[in-house]
């Protein structure tokens, strides 16, 4: 039986590619089509984009960077509820607006970006299968509990879980916020390059390196801090 091997990739500057013979489709997270596109690569088999997109400046300058593209599904990354009173309560309800799919359409038909088929999932269910694919793994598990994988480590999920893949190969991923189309405004905000979810991230990596064998990377950055191996 043949592999089915798909190219995630994500929104690192210079991005260390595969030959795309090694390749089968490719699966985008947020912005990176954008590298996707002028790197030559085809359209996405499927984005995964997180709700965060259209209530964030550094999610409405993804879009900008997307400008005229195209996937061919997109996947959209719901965000976890979280128990808001009185002032707190407000503020969460006008970001929760900004976090609707309908405002997300909204932001990528003013940019003209296409998709064939707009897929929302809950976002239990999303965590579920990340859950699954770390076969319960407790410390793992509970790293999730603290910060859920980010978009990027998403779109491995869902190429797993729901698309039907077999082999992953990890391109455009650091571990940190910034971008190929630009600097990214949370790193000023938050004082740091670092991902809130890269701790999560590695984690969920380190597992996958020792229990499936078919997760390989070509940036070094991810091979030394999870152990997935470069791609031979």
């Amino acid at each position: 039986m043949t592999m089915r091997t798909l190219l995630v990739l994500g929104s690192k500057p210079d991005p260390v590619l595969p030959d795309p013979s090694r390749f089968d489709a490719v699966a985008c997270a947020n912005g990176s089509g954008f590298s996707a596109a002028r790197h030559g690569l085809p359209p996405p088999r499927f984005t995964v984009m997180s709700a965060i997109l259209g209530s964030l400046e550094s999610g409405r300058q993804s879009i900008r960077a997307l400008e005229g593209l195209r996937t061919e599904r997109l996947y959209f990354s719901p965000r976890p509820e979280k128990p808001r009173r009185g002032v707190r309560k407000l503020v969460r309800t006008l970001k929760t607006y900004e976090m609707q799919p309908f405002h997300l359409k909204r932001l990528l038909r003013n940019a003209s970006y296409t998709y064939d088929d707009f897929v929302v999932r809950p976002h239990a269910e999303l965590l579920a299968l990340a859950r699954g694919l770390c076969e319960g793994a407790p410390e793992v598990l509970a790293q999730i509990d603290r910060k859920q994988p980010s978009t990027g480590m998403m779109a491995l999920v869902i190429g797993a879980g729901i698309e039907g893949f077999d082999r992953f190969i990890l391109s455009g991923f650091s571990f940190e916020l910034t971008h190929a189309y630009g600097t990214n405004p949370e790193i000023a905000e938050r004082g740091t390059k670092v991902s809130g979810h890269a701790n999560t991230d590695v984690a969920v990596l380190q597992h996958l390196a020792h229990s499936r064998g078919t997760v390989f990377t070509t940036e070094p950055i991810v091979q030394e801090r999870t152990g997935v191996p470069l791609l031979p």
